[in-house]
């Protein structure tokens, strides 16, 4: 038999994340314990610098001196260093040490304010390098940006990225009332209106287009995706997506005008997306016939999967019903979720969803580049989005369903020794082999991170189980580690497994056709109301901008998301600065005053800590 020390005869650097269960001081080493349970020594001998975990717009917080007092027992700390062959094994010296708060039981990521504070710096980043410091014109606007805010030399705005700005800007101005954000996203809900929408005044329905290329002073509207896996065709998520700026927008404006696209979009998605006869929504559309079953659809003739089933839930329709209560929008929410349950579930042949499909359900297992293959986030993402619907209608389904994919999930899909969470892998295991294999190679993406995130922080709020609350802790403890681009601003796309920022081709970009503040700010939003209102009960404010005049009803609904039936109850209503007590506390909605124009909102909500539940 090969020994450990013929195999692994040479250095190598690596990240190793968990609680500290043992320190030899005389020694200099202190031993932690991995999410997997396996212990590792690590040695400080090599003099690592060390650091407290610190915030978007915070300065470098150096606790290179105070080692020995933070290496407490129980203590989460994310190790980096070198491992060097030593004797028959390896042996792993420290050179740089992230403390994620200052005591055992501190999490700065749990900070009340963290999240708000994150948001607001994305939301800068962003305002600066698509428009400068000059005034906000989308004409202006492009879609890939560099990794210090520059633009490229590409010219073509897509929809759905514009959108995903949209969606940050409104969520940033949620949280943070600063009008200067809002302004961005109102204009660029204008500029969606008036040069990416199509209103079919004959079928009744509203299509987006995929963008617009730009030469000089000429603008070429493109119809059809422009992107590989669905070229010259009408992607449902395309559609769906387009929808996610304006919507947030109207949570805070009320616009009656984005309601009505709104409306006629849901028009298209029933009218040519939907299956009457099998059930779901088919993921793509031929553009002149508007059929889901032409022949020039090639791979994606009849198909269906999970974007055009599952994302419309969190990109829009979750959001068009808080902000109107609306029953025809729970109804298709408990629809989608319905179909969720009974179709994506596999687990007799693995314990990820199946995420493609034919016409009758049957599993499409040779599509294009996922083939049977499983998007780690997108499992994390239905745990997610479950739970948030189980709290409008609640179903054994939903809640059973998402509590076994947070059960399975972190062994299949997380990194139990560095923290953070894998993008694409094999949904099924080789022959001999005991673990699921990578499908290109093993970084780890932003957006997944998110997920994970969000799953783990619903999971541990509607259920009260430790073991969730933890994943939630070494998620947002990875994702804050090493996600944030303190030197440039934002966030990355992607990291390599160990953390380190992967900066090469497209991954290297803040503005990509996959990225544009969208993942960023609904997690800022999301993991806000979750830690603060969800599971510790803190106080939050929220602001909107309405004119109560186009308010039906003059009724200003604000829930901040799908939680459990009493959670959250309105503490007090300011409206231009002024008390205002015309709002029902329980009910989540104020009643806004008889004036013209528009007025200033600021609603503090409070939730109720899951120490309270118990009680």
């Amino acid at each position: 038999m090969t020994e450990t020390s013929d195999i692994v005869n040479f250095t190598f650097s690596d990240t190793i994340a968990g609680r500290v269960t043992a320190f030899d001081r005389a020694a200099r080493v202190f031993t932690v314990t991995t999410a997997d349970g396996r212990s590792f020594d690590i040695a400080l001998d090599g003099g690592p610098s060390a650091e407290l975990l610190h915030n978007l717009g915070e300065p470098y917080q150096d606790a290179s001196g105070h080692i020995d007092e933070l290496l407490e027992d129980g203590a989460f700390v994310l190790a980096y260093g070198i491992f060097y062959p030593h004797g028959d094994g390896l042996r792993f010296e420290a050179k740089r040490l992230i403390f994620v708060g200052r005591n055992v039981d501190d999490y700065r990521f749990e900070e009340g304010g963290w999240w708000v504070k994150q948001i607001e710096e994305i939301a800068a980043f962003y305002r600066k390098a698509q428009f400068g410091d000059g005034p906000v014109d989308f004409s202006e606007y492009r879609t890939e940006i560099r990794l210090g805010g520059e633009k490229t030399a590409s010219h073509v705005q897509e929809t759905d990225t514009i959108s995903r700005l949209v969606y940050g800007m409104a969520s940033a101005f949620l949280l943070t009332g600063n009008d200067e954000y809002l302004e961005v996203a109102e204009r660029g809900t204008e500029y969606l209106r008036e040069h990416m929408r199509f209103v079919d005044t004959d079928e009744n329905v509203v299509y987006w287009y995929h963008g617009l290329s730009i030469d000089g002073d000429i603008e070429k509207k493109l119809f059809t995706s422009e992107f590989s896996d669905d070229y010259d065709a009408l992607p449902a998520y395309e559609q769906i997506y387009a929808l996610a700026g304006p919507v947030q927008t109207y949570r805070v404006t009320g616009d009656p005008r984005i309601k009505n696209d709104a409306d006629a979009t849901l028009r298209l998605f029933d009218r040519f997306y939907l299956d009457p006869e099998h059930g779901g929504y088919f993921s793509h559309i031929d553009p002149i016939l508007l059929s889901p079953e032409h022949d020039s659809l090639g791979p994606n003739k009849a198909r269906k999967n999970w974007n055009s089933v599952g994302d419309h839930a969190p990109a829009y329709l979750i959001n068009l019903y808080l902000a109107t209560g609306e029953k025809s929008y729970a109804d298709m929410l408990e629809y989608t979720f319905d179909t969720i349950v009974k179709r994506f579930p596999d687990t007799a042949k693995s314990p990820f969803v199946q995420e493609r499909f034919h016409k009758d359900w049957s599993a499409d297992t040779k599509h294009g580049w996922q083939q049977d293959r499983a998007v780690v986030g997108h499992n994390l993402k239905i745990a997610w989005n479950l739970l948030r619907m189980h709290s409008l209608r609640p179903k054994d389904a939903y809640m059973d369903t998402a509590a076994a994919i947070g059960e399975t999930m972190p062994e299949v899909g997380g990194d139990r020794q560095r923290g953070g969470w894998y993008d694409v892998v094999e949904r099924v295991k080789a022959d001999g082999e005991d673990r699921f294999r990578f499908t290109w190679h093993d970084r780890k993406a932003w957006w997944q991170q998110e997920q994970a995130i969000l799953a783990y922080l619903i999971l541990h709020g509607l259920t009260g189980r430790d073991e969730f609350r933890t994943e939630a802790r070494d998620a947002q403890s990875f994702y804050n580690a090493f996600f944030l681009d303190h030197d440039e601003g934002a966030v990355y796309f992607n990291t390599l497994a160990n953390g380190l920022p992967y900066l090469l081709g497209v991954e290297r970009l803040k503005g990509s056709h996959s990225m544009s503040m969208y993942h960023s700010a609904e997690l800022c939003y999301l993991a806000a109301v979750y830690n603060n209102l969800l599971i510790d009960g803190r106080p939050m404010n929220f602001w909107y901008k309405p004119d109560p005049a186009l308010i039906e009803d003059r009724v200003l609904r604000v829930s901040p998301d799908l939680l459990p039936p009493g959670s959250v109850r309105i503490e007090s209503v300011e409206i231009e600065g002024e008390p205002h007590t015309d709002f029902d506390a329980e009910g989540l909605f104020v009643r806004l005053p008889e004036t013209s124009g528009r007025v200033k909102v600021k609603v503090r909500l409070s939730g109720t800590s899951r120490t309270e539940a118990a009680g």
